[in-house]
């Protein structure tokens, strides 16, 4: 299966805070989308690997995903290395996807930063002919380099080159992080170990941070993105007579 868009990312849940809105609205839109988790998040406070693979899965089928696979690489040992890269290129030449949405180059957390460097890397040695992997089978794959990559943004902020319109969608963002029941908005009763992202204080500031990346294009809600590898290529400005922002 072809995707048009893959979004690859550190943890399980990272895509669901940062871009599920945008994923979910191109879903809508007829686009084949699917997510890649690099680890199964072994090394969070709250919950199991295998309860956060189950929470992924219905995160999926809430936004409307083709596919969702996992790499099995380490939780808190994300490198770029040629092994780790290896494993992000496999998928990426099955899938194919046009469009990939990635981790930042800069964060909080290791592992979204280890994570940006090393997907970015994979990305570019995944169109080199000479570097060859085989599929499952044992068949040769075919290089293969995404069209254009959009890093999310996580907990350090950027200044985007793109946000995306999520208004129609952030419900459904929001109901697929809270698949994650383990991890996001839990009550303060819950008998499980507090952390940085369980309070809902958490969760109501990703609702704040969309309004105001909203705001800045002129809609109620957002999802800001910066493109990698130059300026973004056009070949007409449809795109800019299809929207008029209120601003």
């Amino acid at each position: 299966m072809n995707l048009d868009i893959l979004a690859i990312a550190a943890h399980p849940d990272d895509v669901e805070l940062c871009c599920a809105g945008t994923l979910a609205a191109l879903v809508a839109s007829g686009k084949k989308a699917g997510v890649l988790d690099l680890t199964r998040g072994e090394m969070g406070t709250r919950g199991t690997p295998e309860l956060r693979l189950k929470e992924a899965q219905k995160a999926a089928e809430i936004l409307g995903l083709s596919v969702r696979d996992n790499a099995g690489l380490p939780d808190c040992g994300l490198e770029n290395t040629p092994q780790q890269r290896e494993a992000i290129i496999h998928i990426v030449r099955r899938y194919r996807p046009k469009l990939c949405l990635t981790n930042p180059l800069e964060d909080r957390h290791p592992d979204h930063r280890n994570a940006g460097r090393l997907i970015l890397d994979a990305l570019f040695y995944s169109g080199l002919s000479q570097l060859e992997t085989r599929d499952k089978n044992g068949v040769l794959q075919d290089p293969w380099r995404p069209h254009h990559i959009l890093h999310f943004m996580q907990h350090r902020p950027f200044q985007p080159t793109i946000v995306f319109d999520i208004t129609h969608t952030i419900h459904l963002k929001e109901k697929a992080i809270r698949a994650f029941a383990s991890q996001f908005d839990v009550d303060a009763n819950d008998d499980g170990p507090q952390t940085y992202v369980s309070s809902k204080r958490f969760f109501e500031a990703l609702r704040g941070r969309s309004r105001e990346y909203g705001q800045q294009i002129g809609v109620t809600f957002g999802e800001p993105f910066l493109y990698h590898g130059g300026p973004i290529p056009a070949s007409d400005l449809e795109f800019l007579f299809s929207n008029r922002p209120d601003r």
